[in-house]
């Protein structure tokens, strides 16, 4: 589950980037390019939004335990989508000023706005930048986690079969030990019944003698 998230992450994690790009290149473009690019830059919204959807369920479907890292990247997301969209209706706004001005031949206040916006979409850039190398940093941090999750299971594993095998060692000298009993008991029993037939045997031969011996005399 949390393998698809990271996924879908990536995939948001490129696309911003994409679209944070080409803001920043919507005030330097010729105006049939820059409308070509409004309309590119829309529809990546839309798939950014969609991986946004996609994102929130795989966190609904991540058990509560676990959610709480997730929810919180999530959170994140959704702010710099609204920081995006609304950079994206700046851009919008900046490009039909833009447009009047040319039509107006106002250049020198269409140079001024677009130096402010190359510095305000430098700045973005520099945001996205940073969020994505805190993103990998993320990505490899769960990494690590996760190799050493793997390495207790194997720790604890082995040390589950060394307890196997000591109980299977403790079951087979019980057995050992139960039938070395067994046999001290039945030459215990022997050794009684022989001293009881000894005596027997015994008594009958002295009361023999002694009957013949009564009747000589």
């Amino acid at each position: 589950m949390s393998s698809d998230f990271e996924g879908y992450e990536q995939d948001f994690a490129v696309l911003t980037a994409e679209i944070t790009s080409k803001i920043a290149r919507v005030p330097r473009l010729p105006p049939d390019e820059k409308k070509q690019m409004v309309a590119n830059v829309e529809k990546q919204l839309e798939e950014a939004k969609e991986l946004l959807e996609q994102m929130d369920l795989e966190v609904r479907e991540i058990p509560p335990q676990s959610r709480g890292m997730y929810s919180n990247r999530m959170r994140s997301y959704k702010q710099e989508m609204g920081k995006l969209e609304t950079d994206f209706k700046r851009s919008r706004i900046a490009y039909s000023d833009e447009v009047r001005n040319e039509l107006l031949g106002d250049d020198g206040n269409s140079s001024e706005n677009q130096r402010a916006h190359l510095l305000d979409n430098t700045e973005r850039l520099e945001r996205s930048s940073r969020r994505l190398e805190a993103g990998y940093q993320i990505a490899v941090e769960t990494e690590q986690i996760g190799q050493e999750m793997l390495e207790n299971l194997s720790h604890d594993r082995e040390k589950i079969q060394r307890a196997r095998e000591r109980l299977r060692e403790t079951d087979a000298n019980l057995g050992k030990s139960s039938r070395v009993l067994t046999g001290m008991l039945r030459r215990i029993i022997q050794n009684r019944v022989l001293v009881v037939i000894l005596a027997v045997v015994l008594v009958i031969t002295i009361l023999t003698a002694v009957t013949f011996s009564v009747r000589r005399h």
